[in-house]
Parts: C-alpha cells; sequence; structure tokens
C-alpha cells in the first residue's frame, strides 16, 4: 500500500517510537554520517519541538551505544559488530526473546523495543548488556523476514472500518481493516485475515479479510481455525484430488515380477483402533535353522507418486498428516492415504520392506532391503494384540472379547498367529533392554484422549498409555528406521546424502535447572556422564510415573532436551542412543520418509550420491512443517479441554502446580491433565510476589507459599474457547 508521508506538527507533544524511527534511518544507512537536520529533515519533522526531540534521542542513542558521535554533532552507525540477524520468540505477556547462534542464552527484548516484530520473524537486533545486570538485552532495528502474514480472529465492525482481535496471544496488536477490505465478512465472524502494510505512523498493522471461517463457538469453525492459525490446509485442491483419482492402481504380474513376493508370509497390522490409514504391516517366519524372519512392510508411497506430479508438490508442501483431536488432515488424499497405500487386511499391496533374520537373542543375522508385494492376513487393534500378549498360551487359541473387539463380536486367534505374536513380543523386549543398556531414554507420557459425541462434544476424558503391544510395534519400526540409515551410510560411504532423524545431546544449563526443580520432590539425575544422564532421567521418569507430579515433571524433563529434527547431517539420535537413524516407516503421514524411500533404492540401484543442498533445503521444510502440526495437535487439545470444562463449572478438582509466574500460577488437573491458571490478582488474602529461586509465589505478610508442585484444589472461573485459556479460582 502506497501512502504519502505524514508531516509531523508537533507542539509539545510527544514523538512515540521517536528512537526506533531515528535507528531505522541509521541501519539502513549503515556507513552514512548523520545530524539532527538531516534526521529532522528525513522524518518530515519541521517545528522546533520536534527538532529537540531529535537531538534529545540522539543523546540517548549515543548513551546506549547504538550510535557514535563521530564529529560534533555527527553521528553514525555504532561498529556492525553490536547488530545481529535472528529469531523472535514472542512471550504472551508482550515481551520476547532474540534467538541467535551468536548467543548461547536468548536475548530479551522488552515490548517497547519490538518495532514492529511478530514472532517468529527473522529481524536485525541492536545487543547490548543490561544495566547492573550480566545479563543482555536488546532492541530490534529492522524486519527481515515476516514468519506469516495470515492471522486469525474474530472481525469487530464499526460504521466504516472494523478491527480484527487476533486469537493468537502471540500477536500483541489488533489488525485494522477499511471498508474496502471486508470482503463480505460480518460483525463477529472468525476471519483469516492478511497483514498487508504497517505504516509508519499507525499504531495498529493494516489488513484484509481472506477467508470467513464461520462464527465463533462453532466446533467446525474454530477447528478450521486453529489449522489456519499455522497455515495448515483442511482440503485438498480439486485438481490433485482428480489426479488421484485417475492413478492406475492396478498390482500387475509385471509389477510384481520386479519384486520380492512375500504374500504368502504370515503378516498382520496393528495399529490404533479408529486408524484408517495403515503405514506399516509385519511378517513372521521360523526358519529352518531356528532362527525368526521378522518383515518390516511399509506402504510403497512413491510408486504412486512421480517426482514431476500434484501429488508430490501437495506432499511436499504439507509434508507431514495433522492429527487433530476429532479428525486427521491427511498428506495425501483419501483415496491414497486410507485406500491404496493402507495395508488394509485380505488385500495385496505394493510395499518397501526391511527384512531380518534374528536368533533367540533378538541379534540379526542377515538383513535385506528392497521393494516386495505383501498380503495382510490380519488387523489387530493395540487393545487385541494386548490381550492376546497378557493371555495368549503358545500353541493355543485366544479369545478376542467382543468389548475390544474391532469386528462386531468376540472372536478367535489362531494358534498360529498367537505363536508368532508371542515371539515378537519376546523379541521386541530384548531388543528395547538393548536400547536402554546403550543410554536410549524412554518417555512413556500417557496421551489425552477424549470420547465424543456425534457433535464433536467431549463426554469424557481418559489417558492413553504405552502398553507391550505399543512397544513391540515401536521396538521393530525402530528397528527398520536404524538399519536402513545404516545400510544407506555404509553403502554411499561419509559422502552419502540421506535423511536423518537426528536428536543432538541436551543442554547442560536446561538440565541443571531440571535438577533444580525436581530436588524440591525429593528426585535427583546425575548429568557427569552421558550414561549416567540417561541412567538417572530413566529412573526419575520411572519414579514419578502415576504420581500427581508425573506430568509436570515428564513435560520439564522432555522440555530439557533437545528438539529432533530432519537434516542431511548426521549426528546420532541422543535419545534413541543410535549412531544412525532416519524415517522410513510412514511414509503415508510423514513426507521424509517418501524421501528416505526415494534414496534408499536410488542406492540399491547403485546410484551415486545426490547433492545435499537440495535434501537439506527439504529437510527444513519438513522439520518447520512437524512444528507447526504439533503446536495444532496441542491447540485442538486445549481447546477440547476448555470445551469440557465448561460443563463443569461447579465441580471441584484436585490440581498440581504446574508452573509459576509473577502473574499467577498454573494448575493441573489430576484426573483429566487440564491446565489453568489462577491469577496472583486473585489470591485476596495477601500480597504475593514471584520467588525465582524457590518457583514459588509469597505471601508478603503471611509468607504462604504456592510452591511448583504443591497439591491444591480449584474450581473453574472462566473459559475461553477463542484464547484457549482457562482461569482457576483457587479453593484451598
Amino acid at each position: 500500500m502506497n501512502k504519502k508521508k505524514k508531516i509531523y506538527k508537533k507542539k509539545g507533544n510527544t514523538i512515540k517510537d521517536l528512537s526506533q524511527k531515528i535507528l531505522k534511518l541509521f541501519v539502513k544507512n549503515p556507513s552514512k554520517n548523520w545530524n539532527y537536520k538531516q534526521i529532522a529533515s528525513s522524518l518530515k519533522f519541521i517545528d522546533a519541538n520536534s527538532r529537540d526531540q531529535v537531538i534529545k534521542s540522539l543523546e540517548e542513542l549515543k548513551a546506549k551505544g547504538n550510535i557514535e558521535e563521530v564529529n560534533r554533532g555527527s553521528f553514525v552507525l555504532s561498529e556492525i559488530k553490536n547488530y545481529y540477524q535472528g529469531t523472535l520468540d514472542l512471550t504472551s505477556n508482550g515481551n520476547a526473546y532474540f534467538i541467535c547462534d551468536d548467543f548461547e542464552n536468548d536475548v530479551f527484548i522488552p515490548s517497547i523495543n519490538l518495532n514492529r516484530g511478530l514472532d517468529r520473524d527473522t529481524v536485525k537486533v541492536y545487543v547490548y548488556d543490561k544495566r547492573r545486570s550480566s545479563k543482555k538485552e536488546g532492541d530490534v532495528v529492522a524486519i527481515v523476514e515476516r514468519f506469516k502474514i495470515e492471522f486469525v480472529g474474530v472481525l469487530q465492525l464499526s460504521k466504516n472500518f472494523g478491527f480484527v482481535v487476533p486469537d493468537s496471544n502471540k500477536m500483541y496488536s489488533d489488525i485494522f481493516i477499511s471498508k474496502d477490505n471486508l470482503e463480505g465478512a460480518e460483525d463477529g465472524d472468525k476471519v483469516v485475515v492478511d497483514l498487508i502494510d504497517w505504516p509508519e505512523n499507525s499504531k495498529n498493522p493494516f489488513g484484509k479479510i481472506k477467508q470467513v471461517l464461520g462464527k465463533p463457538g462453532d466446533h467446525n469453525t474454530e477447528i478450521h481455525s486453529i489449522l489456519a492459525e499455522y497455515g495448515l490446509p483442511y482440503e485438498f485442491p480439486a485438481h490433485v484430488e482428480k489426479e488421484a483419482a485417475d492413478l492406475d492402481t492396478t498390482i500387475t504380474e509385471k509389477e510384481i515380477a520386479k519384486r520380492r513376493d512375500m504374500r504368502s508370509d504370515l503378516t498382520f497390522t496393528i495399529d490404533p483402533k479408529d486408524a484408517k490409514d495403515f503405514d506399516d504391516a509385519l511378517s513372521f517366519t521360523i526358519l529352518e535353522n531356528g532362527n525368526y524372519e521378522i518383515g518390516i512392510h511399509i506402504a510403497d508411497v512413491s510408486h504412486y507418486i512421480p517426482l514431476d506430479s500434484e501429488l508430490e508438490r501437495e506432499a511436499y508442501e504439507r509434508a507431514t498428516s495433522v492429527y487433530l483431536v476429532d479428525r486427521v488432515v491427511p498428506m495425501l488424499p483419501e483415496m491414497l492415504s486410507n485406500g491404496v497405500c493402507s495395508l488394509r487386511p485380505n488385500e495385496e499391496k505394493l510395499t518397501f520392506s526391511a527384512v531380518f533374520e534374528l536368533n533367540e537373542k533378538a541379534e540379526i543375522k542377515k538383513q535385506w532391503f528392497g521393494r516386495t508385494v505383501t498380503y495382510s492376513d490380519q488387523r489387530f487393534a493395540y487393545e487385541e494384540a494386548q490381550v492376546v500378549i497378557e493371555n495368549g498360551v503358545k500353541d493355543q487359541p485366544t479369545t478376542i472379547p467382543e468389548s475390544i473387539s474391532i469386528r462386531e463380536s468376540a472372536y478367535e486367534v489362531s494358534p498360529t498367529v498367537v505363536n508368532a505374536i508371542l515371539k515378537m513380543d519376546t523379541l521386541a523386549k530384548t531388543l528395547r533392554k538393548k536400547r536402554l543398556r546403550d543410554g536410549a531414554i524412554t518417555f512413556d507420557k500417557v496421551e489425552v484422549k477424549f470420547n465424543l459425541d456425534a457433535d464433536a462434544n467431549p463426554l469424557g476424558v481418559f489417558m492413553k498409555e504405552s502398553k507391550d503391544a505399543n512397544k513391540l510395534i515401536e521396538e521393530f519400526m525402530l528397528l527398520a528406521n536404524k538399519k536402513v540409515s545404516e545400510f544407506v551410510s555404509k553403502k554411499g560411504g561419509k559422502s552419502s546424502t540421506f535423511v536423518y532423524r537426528v536428536h543432538d545431546e541436551p543442554n547442560v544449563d536446561k538440565l541443571t535447572a531440571l535438577q533444580g526443580i525436581i530436588g524440591k520432590f525429593g528426585y535427583s539425575i546425575d548429568i557427569n556422564t552421558r550414561q549416567s544422564t540417561s541412567n538417572t532421567l530413566n529412573k526419575l521418569l520411572k519414579d514419578v510415573h502415576g504420581k500427581g507430579e508425573s506430568n509436570m515433571i515428564e513435560t520439564l524433563a522432555i522440555r530439557s532436551m533437545s528438539k529432533a529434527i530432519y537434516t542431511t547431517e548426521n549426528i546420532g539420535h541422543y535419545g534413541l542412543a543410535f549412531d544412525h537413524y532416519s524415517h522410513f516407516t510412514s511414509p503415508i503421514r510423514r513426507y521424509p520418509d517418501v524421501m528416505a524411500h526415494r534414496l534408499l533404492q536410488h542406492y540399491l540401484d547403485g546410484g551415486k550420491p545426490p547433492k545435499k543442498e537440495l535434501y537439506e533445503e527439504k529437510c527444513k521444510h519438513a522439520s518447520e512443517m512437524e512444528y507447526l502440526a504439533t503446536k495444532a495437535e496441542r491447540d485442538s487439545i486445549k481447546y477440547m479441554q476448555i470445551k469440557y470444562m465448561q460443563n463443569h463449572k461447579d465441580a471441584e478438582f484436585l490440581g498440581v502446580i504446574s508452573g509459576v509466574t509473577e502473574w499467577g500460577i498454573y494448575v493441573e488437573i489430576i484426573e483429566n491433565k487440564c491446565e489453568g491458571m489462577v491469577r496472583t490478582r486473585d489470591l485476596k488474602d495477601d500480597y504475593y510476589t514471584y520467588d525465582e529461586k524457590q518457583y514459588a509465589l509469597v505471601g508478603q505478610s503471611t509468607k504462604r507459599k504456592y510452591q511448583l508442585g504443591d497439591e491444591v484444589t480449584v474450581k473453574v472461573k472462566n473459559t475461553d474457547l477463542d484464547r484457549k485459556h482457562l482461569d482457576f479460582t483457587l479453593l484451598q
């Protein structure tokens, strides 16, 4: 939007953000000398008062070290070493942290120094030492690149204009909408808005309505709002659906002849009860030498997605399926994800397989990788496989009760299948013990799930824990991912290009902070060596399991870890204690797995390593989309928790203090994991201040403490679906 610069005619008024305006001139012209007259002229200041303010601001910038006086009254930008480029991480209270590789710790940026910087923007920042402190602070001096221009919020309409009030608590400014940019939106609509301009003289950015999502409170509107907030689509373009529908999915004899035929091997899937996309299947054969041949068979998605197709472009852009509280937003059209590629029972499927010969000690004697054709004999839900593991007897059938059966009634599992599941469970447990002995860390965190009615209203909350059946599948998927990665690295040598899933070692400062918190509960970890760290973390997770503080401590432990990402640079996976690890086993829902399939076949065909740069770019995109999908999934759970709590406003709940800040305490309800805030201003019995060392709010007169981990009783005070926020009243 082209606008004429406003001419400032101030008479005694203070010019807002003047220092930032002046600093921007210096940053845009880093080698130019400026005096106050040149600056006043450039900013269109024509009166004496405005010029006086310019002179005062120049002295303040000089005192802070932003600029240097090279001649009397003539200034230049300070040495470039004080200016850094990185990204912003905004907090919900309006301040931010500057993330930059040049600093070990993030740099604090107060809200007044954001200079229109928004969450995750790439910015240039002037960094300086905070007065009377060893910590650093920063001023945003330039926006290099906006991370996003689309925002979700509610339109508040006046006669000739409107404002969109953003849903996100990290977007600190309402967005002005002129009458010409309403695009048919009405007052109170939940909308998607594009940020199109932010004039220097405007408190608010200007926007244009891009899409009307519906009315706030409507379930589909809220779910679509969550997706839109993170730029995640919920529908496929018509041309992509058409390309999927036009695919020739016939499995021909010519195609079978190119593959290893494993249709006669006993094969089955084990997945969640409500799953529709079956990425993986297991086959089991007892060999003549007494060893066991285990096949990990993965949907051959890359066979159906040519590199130059619309399906390929769409899969890359999405990069992942998104698992929301009431639905899955797939990476591939349903015709592929739930149909052609899904390893459904009693259907022949094209697969990509990792086949291992294991002995009784779960040692690998032989391995094979390549394309196959398979036939799944049976589908199990995790609950059904768990019944076999817990109750199965060798060479005897096991009955799956009607209460957990995914069929219409109870049924018997044949002795052959029972034997296979029992043996694979034994082998999986041996593989798991080896991993833990090598230093792997076991985060078996419970998942929050909901019982929903036909209109997606929450009837109840339950916790889903990982049991032996889940761990059986997990171990064999880990084995395939690890061995595929090892195979490619060995075959291609040090220069091999591959898509690795890496997990760096944790930051020592974060582990030390974790130690400080858990010590208040009587727990400890030893961070002297890598092995002692993993051993004592596992002990901690085992000791807290089932206790009131378990979810809080498990969450804090996870946050102390580095973040797993995709990259072509292999540094190993700390959490799994693997030197080589990739994602190979879920190509229906993860694009990196599709890349891994293509690269593995490339090396099996004798190809030379392709250029890393292209794949590294794709890895970064996949990591970013995974992050956004995870955020959307968490928001959908939070939304449903608040929706559930709306119907329980009169109930009292026992909770544990899961976080403490100067503005309040966060409380997590033990029975359903819903988290809300008791605001400091609502604690009427005393004046409370935040004690950072004790992780507590402390009463000034009574010395009463509300400390991290304390059990408290709360009641719902307020539920805000738009902001996905719960307020509690503290009862005791």
